[in-house]
């Protein structure tokens, strides 16, 4: 098994949405870029929530679209050792700082968790303190997990309840 880090966190402080995935999957490792394969729902996902194009954008393009309407990005496991891309496979993870992160977003309102796998890690990681913030379990986007679109779609678009 070979060790994966997660990228940087994606906020600043207009953040008012945090989306924590688990660890990048390969594709995304291999192009330095949060949820890059073509299969993940992610971006289209975020476009219907905010009723944009995501995924007509380039990746800074889209970065900057979700900062603009107040939404950030990180994973839940900062590096853990894992072969392939399913989050089944992680192993001796090592967890992102999330309270610490989330103490520099003074308008953070909600926390939403992409996938079973992140909000059970990162539920762990909060404890008490993802209290103080509407918490979202979210259908991952990934294409593992075999849901339906529009299931998904139905579920995410919650996430407009804490844009204004």
């Amino acid at each position: 098994m070979t060790t994966k880090r997660c990228f940087p966190p994606v906020v600043d402080s207009r953040t008012r949405i945090l989306v924590l995935g688990s660890l990048p999957g390969e594709v995304s490792l291999a192009q330095s870029q949060y949820y890059a394969h073509k299969q993940n729902r992610f971006w289209h996902l975020m476009g219907d929530v905010l009723g944009v194009d995501l995924v007509g954008l380039d990746y800074p393009g889209r970065l900057q679209a979700l900062l603009g309407h107040g939404v950030g990005l990180w994973d839940v496991v900062a590096e853990a050792r894992r072969d392939g891309s399913l989050d089944s496979n992680i192993r001796d993870h090592a967890g992102n700082d999330l309270i610490g992160l989330i103490g520099t977003l003074p308008g953070l309102r909600a926390i939403a968790f992409n996938g079973g796998t992140a909000a059970k890690i990162g539920g762990k990681a909060l404890g008490e303190h993802g209290d103080r913030h509407a918490i979202l379990r979210l259908p991952s986007s990934s294409p593992a997990y075999t849901l339906a679109y529009a299931e998904k779609r139905v579920a995410w678009l919650a996430l407009r309840a804490w844009l204004d």
